[in-house]
């Protein structure tokens, strides 16, 4: 069969040529060898029909791949992880705040600040050197939605009433207020128009290019536990309740994993797939 001629259906429903190198970028990010890479691509390419859906390909590829490198299937599931972090949307402030941390900044985060009106929670503030970035995460459990420009409009003018306010004390002549929105699925065209128009700090899942949240998990190597093959969903949520967002977590402390009813046996499992995450990326 010529890939050449099939379509694929996005997302959006938009249709779009099969695109062989994208495929294998993707499966790049997951650190698996070139030749596991070539087999996953091979075996994607004999499934292939016209019109199959992303998501689809993407179902093949994980379950191709997990054959072949249990870590590297667990990185490649990436975008699903971040969708995994729900519902209530905590846990993906708690994680932006990490990786933050790994560019240098000090954070707080749910921290109650006075505004010149009223007063706000913010998500996160970020802080290093005299940059203070004052958060909003939007978090979406369905990869379809999206932030439009209703989103930065409420933010910004939230963050104006906090700045004006900041400005008044003592110590932050030289600082610099920045509003920000980050989320992990992407902004609307108006809604990246309206926030580089008024100068805001922007982060999607795949935006700005080279820096894009997707980018900045696989520089950092801080991947969710919300990865993890090895764990289930319940067990999933009840490490997320008690704080622990980072396999690096389970890995500098494995004895965490004593919280869990799970049996010596499973704990080795599981601590070999952490360490193997964390050690190859």
């Amino acid at each position: 069969m010529n890939t050449k001629q099939i379509y694929v259906t996005k997302i959006s429903g938009e249709k779009a040529l099969f695109d062989e190198e994208k495929l294998r970028n993707s499966l790049k990010r997951s650190k698996a060898d070139d030749d596991i890479i070539d087999k996953v691509i091979e075996k994607v390419k004999i499934e292939l029909k016209d019109s199959i859906t992303t998501k689809e390909i993407y179902r093949m590829a994980f379950t191709y791949l997990r054959k072949n490198s249990s870590h590297s299937a667990a990185r490649y599931k990436l975008k699903q992880s971040i969708l995994e972090l729900g519902p209530t949307g905590f846990p993906f402030e708690d994680y932006i705040s990490e990786l933050l941390k790994f560019k240098n900044y000090t954070t707080e985060v749910g921290k109650i600040v006075d505004g010149h009106c009223i007063t706000h929670e913010i998500d996160i503030i970020a802080e290093r050197d005299n940059r203070h970035i004052l958060l909003e995460c939007k978090f979406h459990s369905d990869q379809r939605r999206f932030c439009d420009v209703k989103v930065p409009l409420y933010i910004h003018s939230r963050f104006k009433d906090v700045e004006e306010e900041l400005k008044k004390k003592a110590g932050h002549n030289d600082t610099v207020f920045i509003g920000g929105l980050v989320t992990n699925t992407r902004f609307s065209s108006d809604a990246l128009k309206y926030g580089l128009c008024m100068g805001m700090y922007l982060l999607s899942w795949d935006y700005p290019a080279g820096k894009s949240l997707k980018s900045l998990i696989d520089q950092s190597g801080l991947h969710p536990i919300t990865s993890l093959l090895t764990i289930t969903k319940d067990e999933k949520m009840r490490l997320l309740s008690q704080g622990v967002i980072l396999c690096k977590s389970l890995a500098d402390n494995p004895a965490i994993l004593k919280t869990l009813p799970i049996s010596p046996i499973r704990t080795v499992k599981i601590l070999k797939e952490v360490n193997d995450i964390c050690v190859y990326t």
